[in-house]
């Protein structure tokens, strides 16, 4: 085989392996979710946020970026290490990708060490769902202490 048979057949693999991944990605964000806009702290005015879709599972939600290439979730949220710190509307230079309708939580996850900053925009709906499944999550004094 020539040097640029190989070649080709390098690049036909590659460009293969590419569109299994992203048909596999736009399949994962077809099958449902809410729709968010989520940042990571501490960021600059209207910088950094990023659209995806949030879905549900249990006492995990995890967040899928629409632009993003990976085959698992960009961020998992674990129900027992979110707190609402703050919530707000969009300011400045947010209003290019939000309207007055929507409102912006800032969120920490405390199973960290450290206190993990993150805001996610959301609309009445998902706002609404979001902070249900948020509530539900069972009481620290609710556990059984293993002995």
């Amino acid at each position: 085989m020539s040097t640029p048979m190989i070649c080709m057949v390098v690049l036909i693999a590659v460009l293969m392996t590419a569109v299994s991944a992203l048909s596999y990605r736009l399949w994962k964000l077809r099958q449902g979710g809410t729709a968010a806009i989520m940042r990571d702290l501490p960021a600059v005015g209207g910088h950094g946020w990023r659209h995806g879709v949030v879905r549900y599972r249990g006492g995990e939600a995890t967040f899928y970026r629409l632009s993003s290439v990976r085959l698992w979730p960009d961020r998992r949220l674990s129900r027992r290490g979110l707190d609402v710190v703050s919530r707000r509307g969009p300011l400045g230079d947010e209003f290019d990708i939000m309207t007055d309708e929507i409102v912006v939580l800032e969120l920490c996850d405390i199973t960290q060490d450290q206190c993990e900053g993150f805001e996610i925009a959301l609309d009445r709906g998902a706002r609404t769902a979001f902070l249900s499944w948020l509530e539900a999550r069972p009481s620290p004094r609710a556990r059984r202490n293993s002995y």
